[in-house]
Order: structure tokens, then C-alpha cells, then sequence
């Protein structure tokens, strides 16, 4: 114990020593620290106008690179795919079911024009328009940016850009069009990376190849080719000028829509070459005075909302192919009904000109797709001239009733129910939250069919408890469950009255969701693609071989009696203006709390289809509810789809009285086509793949002795459902 205390007590004094030491040898070496800083001291004048600012313009700076740093990284983070610059490349060239082409999408920077054999005149217009000081500044022109701020003051809001124009490339290439402070941040800093990798004519040349120019083109050149008939070479000075002019606003500036406004922004255009010393007044003189002739596309019409969907469909599936094809230029089989498209497109246009203003109702949208998920037509929109937003697959819109399938169908899944169980209609209150019914009363007992017939509130409600055992909660997380599984992809918040349609989804979900009905409880993808081949005519992709399966996410006892339900809705309930003569429909309306929304989605044996009416703004309808507009939309597209088409049955239903589609009334302007039987047009599927296994074999086994012979012309297979039109199959050339 003796010798313990003694080691404690020098290994104390030992500490003690160390800590002494440690502290009087730290002293003098901040001593003669200081003594050495006290050479370079600065007193007086010199410390206050000198050292001070320098100091704190360092510590300012460090601070300034560290937020820089961290601000950069997410833009940085833009830049990591390595094949950057051909992410943009891909060139789409579409054909319709029948394989007639229907337009294009996208660009392919290789078959561009070189940048020397643009005319100076439209190099200028574009510079003197979109960035004068393009080649003096380093990626962010700091005095333009300046001006337009002060010019923006000045004006109380905006009417001159900042953005330079590697700012404006950054933003093509790397982001979208949405104004936040993070997009531009991150569009400064790319454009500084952009300034770093490639030159100035690099940068004008991919500016030029890569903006959108309206009407589906993108790049000078393919606009040129659009409005003027002619190559970007050829361009004369009021065609440049009306061509730089659309730079700004594409959709708004692009002649074959408002050649007034077109015209009046290349005479801006004008301006700017004169104030920035590009030209004299003299030159740009005979410009004014013959403005722009461009080609008269106003009766053209193209699927754009279709095309727009297909090529991000396109974009999407491009990533999932093996790495061993580099190909950047396609031709892709969809399964757009043209016919079938200008129907919907008509009957939306004709359905806001005659009753929008009655109803205060400005948009519409509608999806038609095949059982099987396949879209044959999309309308986003009255005018895709006006706003190329797509309301039919990007606007989250409330369902309303139609969404109650999903809780009904829970129900019956978890606990038994068939359309034959009597429920009660009843207050009933979750929480706080005490539904009503649109009739504001409360019919007493009634069966289950007669409740979704009726659209009532309080049983959906009543529904969602009974399908967690007396737990709305998880009755709820349930019907979310079901509804994804059957093709709702967008988030569906959990409140009290998701069973009544309050979650959001987009009309195209939602639509080919109802497909797992008439499928017998197997849900479907919703896709527009059905093969894709190179430009040399090589099959690398096809839906019925490669694309996603069907899955069983329900009975089909379930499904049965479901469509039994909602065909009572159709012929019997609110939406008997959906009846189609001779076919066989069920569905469900829709109707939003204060009018906001009006749907329909109903489908056949065949067919599926979606109708959605509201605004923009969200600003209430005039009353309308889904069995008014919503169904004479849907049962006009309908009546026409079904037109020829071997009609098929709705398991749980009696069958359809014919076979055939009935012909409707000569009173629609778009023609339908003759369709081939299931069993022809899958007899063309077979003969035309074995053509192609043929033709493959072939090359493979001849030599090659030559230039090599022109590859088959990439056309289209015949559609197993029976939709190929007789005579549309399109010739093929032989090697």
C-alpha cells in the first residue's frame, strides 16, 4: 500500500512538472512570435486603409469560395453522366399503330450544319438579340446582367433577359424551364463549366443545333427547314431575324401561329442589329419593308401531346438499353390511333367552343389506351399552340367519386363483400371530418351496387373503415396500396377523405389504372411504345417481347363483380350519357368539391378511356359534374373507337349484343379505317418477323464484297388486337 501511495505521488508531481513546462515553453514561443509579427506591424493610416480591408477581404473571400463551393456542387452534380453532350442527341422519328410516320422529336447534332456555313447575317441576329458580348465574357456577362436589372426596374417588371447565352445552353443541355433562385444558381455555374470545356464557336454551334424554335423543331436549321421550306444556309435577313426572334418565346413568336407577332419581334430583332453596330439602317431597311414569307402550316395538324409523351417515354427507355448499342437516331412504332386521336382532339374542341362558357370551363384532356395499357391517343389540352403543357399526363388533378373503384374494391378484397351486401347510408365522422352526400341527405340501407350507382359519400367512407377492421387508417393505407398496384405512380396523401377522390393523379393513371378491371384483375403499364428499331431498320426493342408484364393484383372475382357495379353506373346511374349502342360500358364519374374537377373514365371489353374538364387555376366549374360533358366526350370518342373493332366481352357482364362495331352516323369528318380480324392481323405479326429473321440471316450469311446495300425501310408490324387497317401494312424494300 506503502509503495502505491508512492507512485502516485510522483507520478502527481510528474504531471504537475509536464503541465509547468508545457505551459512556460508555449509562452515563450507565442513571445517570440510576437516579437517576430512585431516587425511587420502597421500603425496609423497604413493599417486602417491598407491592412484592415485586406484582411477582410480575405477572410470574405474564404467564406465567399466555401459558399460557392457548396452551391456548385449540386450543379456540378448535372455534369457526372460522361456522355453529357450526347444526352441531348437523341433523334426520335415516329410512326403511328399503322406505320405511317406522325412526326418527330428531339435533334441529332451530327447531321447539323457546321457553323461556317450559317449566313453572317443570322450568326449576327442571334448574337445581337440573345448576347451581344458573347465572345468578351466568360460564361455570365456581368454588365448585361447589370443593365437588365436596371432596364427591369426601370420597365416594374421583366422585359430584358440577364442570361447569357452559354447560360441559356446550360439550362438546354442540363435543366428545366422552371423559375427558381436554385435553377439559376445552378445555370450560372454550368455555364462557367461550359466556358471551361468548350470554345465559344463550340458553345454558339450547340446553341444554335439544340434550342427549341416551335412546331416541334429544335436547332436552326430544322426550323429553317419548318417555317421557310429551305436549309439555314439559304436563309435570307428577314428570315434570320424572324428566326432569332423565336429564341425567346418559341411558342408565342412561332409564325405558323401568330405570324403578326412574329413579324413584329424580327422587326425587334432589326433593332437590336442596328443598336449594336452589326448593321447600318440602310442594311436592315429592305428587311422591314418584305418581311418573312413562311409556308402556311395552319392545317396541319400533328399528335403533339402524343408525340411529347412518347419521346420522354422514349428518353426513359433509351437508359435501359444495353450498353452495346450506341445508336442516337430511331424509329419508333407507337400505338397512336391517328384517327381516333383528331376524334378526341375534335370532340374536346368542339365541347369548350359550344359549352365552355356556360360551364366556365377553359381545358380539358382525355387518354384513350387499349386493355392491355397500350395509349392510342392523348389530348393535353384545347390548343397546343397556346400551352404545351400536358394536363393528361403531368396535372395533378382531384378525382373526386371517380376514385371510389379503388376503395370499393378494397373492401371487397379485404373483407368479402359482394355488389349484392347491404350497406347503410349514415353520418359517420373520422375525427373532425363528417363527409356529406351530394344530395345533402341520407338514403337509410341500400346494396353495395345501388351505393356506387348512387355515388355515395358516406358509404365509401364507411368502406375504407371496413377494410382495416375498424381502422380508417389502415383501411386507407390499404385502398393506397390497391391503387398503386393497379397504376396510380403519384404520391397519394393520406387524409381522412382519400376515400372520396381528395388524393391527386394524373388523367392517364388513372385512366389505364381501370384497364385492371376489364383485365380480370391484372394491372397494366400504361406505354405509347411498341418497337423501336435503329435507323438502319434493326429491331432493338419491342413491348409485346421486353416491356413489363401484366400482374394479378386483384380476384378476378372482385374484378367481375366490380364491372358489374360499374356498368350499372353507366346504363342505370349518373353516367348515362356514356351509353354506347351495342357495346358493353362500365365506369365511374367524378366531381370535385366546389366544382373544381369533372371526370369520367369508363372503358369496354377493348377499350379504356378518361375524360377530365377544370382550369388551370383551379377556379370552379359552373356546376358541371362528370356525367355531364365529361361522358358525352367519352361516349363520342368511344362510339367511334369501337367502329369495325371485333368487340370483346367485360367479364361479369352478358356479352355484346354483335360482334362487330356498329357504324356510327356519317357525321364525324375523320374516316375510320376497315380493321383486319385478331386472327389476320396476327398472321401479318408472324410473316413479318419471320421476314426480319430472313433478312438478318441473310446479311449474316453473305459476304461482303462491296458497298453495303441499303437495310430494309423501318415500317411497322401489324397490331395483334385487330387494329391494322386494311392496306396499311407498308411495303418493305428489298436488299
Amino acid at each position: 500500500m506503502e509503495r502505491f501511495r508512492r507512485f502516485m505521488l510522483d507520478l502527481d508531481s510528474r504531471l504537475d512538472f509536464g503541465i509547468f513546462k508545457g505551459f512556460r515553453w508555449t509562452r515563450e514561443v507565442v513571445e517570440r512570435f510576437v516579437v517576430f509579427m512585431d516587425r511587420f506591424h502597421v500603425g496609423g493610416w497604413r493599417r486602417w486603409l491598407l491592412v484592415e480591408p485586406a484582411s477582410e477581404a480575405l477572410t470574405l473571400g474564404f467564406a465567399g469560395l466555401m459558399l460557392m463551393l457548396a452551391l456548385a456542387i449540386p450543379a456540378f452534380h448535372e455534369t457526372s453522366d460522361e456522355d453529357w453532350l450526347k444526352k441531348s442527341e437523341l433523334a426520335v422519328v415516329f410512326l403511328d399503330r399503322f406505320g405511317n410516320e406522325v412526326g418527330s422529336r428531339g435533334i441529332k447534332h451530327n447531321d447539323s450544319i457546321p457553323l461556317e456555313d450559317f449566313p453572317d447575317h443570322l450568326i449576327k441576329a442571334v448574337l445581337a438579340t440573345e448576347d451581344r458580348r458573347f465572345y468578351e465574357h466568360f460564361g455570365i456577362d456581368i454588365a448585361g446582367t447589370m443593365r437588365a436589372v436596371v432596364t427591369n426596374a426601370r420597365a416594374g417588371g421583366v422585359v430584358q433577359g440577364g442570361s447569357s447565352l452559354s447560360q441559356q445552353l446550360a439550362k438546354n443541355l442540363f435543366l428545366s424551364n422552371e423559375r427558381t433562385i436554385e435553377r439559376k444558381v445552378k445555370e450560372a455555374f454550368l455555364a462557367l463549366w461550359l466556358e471551361s470545356r468548350l470554345t465559344k464557336n463550340e458553345i454558339l454551334k450547340l446553341y444554335l443545333d439544340r434550342a427549341y424554335m416551335g412546331g416541334g423543331t429544335y436547332g436552326v436549321d430544322a426550323a429553317a427547314q419548318y417555317y421557310f421550306g429551305k436549309s439555314a444556309r439559304d436563309v435570307s435577313l428577314p428570315e434570320a431575324a424572324m428566326l432569332a426572334g423565336l429564341f425567346k418565346a418559341p411558342t408565342k413568336f412561332a409564325p405558323h401561329i401568330n405570324l403578326p407577332a412574329a413579324r413584329a419581334r424580327a422587326n425587334v430583332v432589326l433593332d437590336n442589329l442596328v443598336e449594336a453596330g452589326f448593321m447600318t439602317e440602310g442594311q436592315v431597311f429592305g428587311a422591314r419593308r418584305n418581311p418573312a414569307k413562311t409556308i402556311d402550316r395552319r392545317d396541319e395538324s400533328a399528335p403533339n401531346y402524343y408525340l411529347d409523351y412518347a419521346f420522354e417515354e422514349m428518353r426513359k427507355l433509351v437508359d435501359t438499353l444495353p450498353k452495346s448499342i450506341t445508336e442516337r437516331a430511331f424509329v419508333v412504332r407507337t400505338a397512336l390511333d391517328p384517327g381516333l386521336q383528331q376524334t378526341a382532339e375534335n370532340a374536346i374542341e368542339n365541347a369548350i367552343r359550344q359549352f365552355g362558357r356556360d360551364y366556365h370551363a377553359k381545358q380539358a384532356a382525355v387518354v384513350v389506351a387499349d386493355v392491355d395499357g397500350a395509349v392510342r391517343a392523348i389530348v393535353g389540352g384545347v390548343d397546343y399552340g397556346e400551352s404545351q403543357f400536358n394536363r393528361a399526363t403531368d396535372a395533378l388533378r382531384q378525382p373526386g367519386s371517380s376514385f371510389k373503384p379503388y376503395v370499393y374494391a378494397t373492401a371487397m378484397i379485404e373483407a368479402g363483400l359482394t355488389p349484392k351486401s347491404v350497406v347503410v347510408d349514415s353520418p359517420v365522422c373520422v375525427g373532425n371530418w363528417c363527409p356529406k352526400n351530394y344530395s345533402g341527405g341520407f338514403s337509410g340501407s341500400m346494396q353495395l351496387t345501388d351505393a356506387l350507382k348512387r355515388s355515395i359519400n358516406t358509404i365509401a367512407v364507411k368502406l375504407a373503415n371496413t377494410a382495416g377492421k375498424g381502422s380508417p387508417r389502415a383501411g386507407r393505407n390499404k385502398i393506397v396500396a390497391l391503387a398503386r398496384s393497379m397504376g396510380l405512380r403519384t404520391p397519394l396523401t393520406d387524409t381522412p377523405s382519400l376515400p372520396i377522390g381528395a388524393a391527386e393523379v394524373t388523367v392517364l393513371d388513372h385512366t389505364v389504372a381501370y384497364a385492371t378491371f376489364p383485365n380480370g384483375g391484372k394491372a397494366v403499364p400504361a406505354h405509347a411504345i411498341l418497337e423501336v428499331r435503329t435507323g438502319m431498320g434493326e429491331t432493338i426493342w419491342r413491348f409485346d417481347r421486353d416491356g413489363k408484364k401484366p400482374q394479378q393484383v386483384m380476384p378476378p372475382q372482385v374484378a367481375s363483380d366490380m364491372n358489374f357495379m360499374m356498368n350499372k353506373v353507366v346504363e342505370e346511374g349518373t353516367a348515362r350519357r356514356a351509353i354506347l349502342n351495342g357495346v358493353k360500358a362500365a365506369g365511374k364519374t367524378g366531381t370535385t368539391n366546389a366544382y373544381r374537377d369533372a371526370w369520367f373514365v369508363g372503358f369496354t371489353g377493348n377499350f379504356v378511356a378518361g375524360v377530365w374538364f377544370g382550369n388551370d387555376d383551379y377556379s370552379p366549374l359552373n356546376r358541371m359534374t362528370g356525367g355531364s360533358m365529361p361522358a358525352m366526350v367519352w361516349h363520342t370518342v368511344m362510339e367511334y373507337a369501337h367502329q369495325g373493332v371485333e368487340l370483346k366481352n367485360i367479364p361479369g357482364l352478358p356479352p355484346n349484343p354483335a360482334q362487330i362495331g356498329p357504324k356510327i352516323a356519317e357525321t364525324s369528318d375523320v374516316p375510320r379505317p376497315a380493321m383486319l380480324s385478331t386472327k389476320a392481323a396476327q398472321a401479318l405479326v408472324r410473316i413479318e418477323r419471320l421476314m426480319d429473321e430472313a433478312a438478318r440471316a441473310a446479311v449474316a450469311t453473305t459476304p461482303r464484297v462491296g458497298p453495303q446495300t441499303e437495310a430494309p425501310a423501318p415500317g411497322a408490324t401489324a397490331a395483334a388486337d385487330g387494329s391494322l387497317p386494311v392496306g396499311a401494312l407498308p411495303a418493305r424494300r428489298r436488299d
